[in-house]
């Protein structure tokens, strides 16, 4: 099991006074920790709309991650909430 460090933005940084919080993943893809973040918000912020993380961008420093590609090695994500306007 990985612990992977996910930076809070938008509605996701009421969450921690930090605005990041470490997740436990098992498996090397960004869709191994969305499943985990999801199942995390669930359990630790029942109030939170947990699935706002399946409409959400999952980045690293340079780009932002699709489900398929393998986590990044500094084990730092951030994750980033739809959103609208122009």
């Amino acid at each position: 099991m990985k612990e992977i460090v996910v930076q809070l933005f938008g509605a996701y940084s009421e969450l921690d006074p930090k605005r990041e919080i470490s997740v436990p993943v098992e498996g090397g893809q960004v869709i191994d920790l969305r499943r985990a973040l999801r199942a995390l918000l669930q359990q630790r912020f029942p109030q939170f709309r947990a699935g706002l993380v399946d409409y959400s961008a999952f980045a690293d420093e340079q780009r932002v991650l699709r489900d398929n590609d393998s986590l990044p090695g500094d084990g730092r994500v951030a994750i980033l909430p739809p959103v609208s306007g122009g």
